[in-house]
């Protein structure tokens, strides 16, 4: 799908059905699919995994942004973060991921989020929620917001290294 020919997901009518908070972190997820898609689908798997400058790889910033969507979910349905969870933080910045798995983890993020932020209910924004091994404190609207904020900014970090390392090179 030529998604540069489409307006970009908040103007296009979607989710109409979903409160506003929740529709806005839904729009910001379509758009960061969208955009890595485009700018960084066609990288070869040593271009993904390259670090040029010393900036962390479009691999690195595929694997946090799935992650941390299960992370701060996890954090907005008040739960704590698995074993299984600090074992993933902790390894994404290995790297030898095929780059087909990394944008297929990355897709089921994506789908898996959705789901769980659409089972968000709106008399849950102001409820207090605990982040990190400090616990410090936030709200669920608090998280919801994060999720796309920090999502945006590791898709314009992925952007801007996939951009960088898809150079023609002397």
């Amino acid at each position: 799908m030529a998604f540069d020919k489409l307006p970009e997901p908040w103007l296009r009518g979607s989710w109409q059905e979903v409160p506003p908070v929740q529709r806005a972190v839904l729009h910001a997820l379509q758009s960061a699919d969208e955009d890595l898609k485009r700018w960084c689908g066609g990288l070869t798997h040593e271009q993904i995994s390259a670090r040029p400058f010393g900036l962390p790889s479009v691999a690195f910033q595929l694997r946090h942004i799935a992650r941390s969507l299960d992370r701060l979910l996890t954090y907005a349905e008040g739960r704590s973060l698995t074993d299984e969870q600090l074992v993933a933080l902790k390894m994404e910045s290995d790297s030898g991921e095929r780059r087909e798995d990394l944008f297929s983890e990355l897709a089921s993020a994506i789908c898996q989020s959705t789901a769980r932020i659409r089972a968000v209910e709106v008399n849950e924004f102001d409820e207090g929620r605990r982040v990190g091994k400090k616990g410090l404190p936030t709200t669920v609207a608090g998280l919801l917001v994060h999720i796309a904020d920090h999502t945006q900014r590791h898709v314009g970090q992925a952007i801007t290294t996939a951009k960088i390392v898809a150079l023609p090179r002397p």
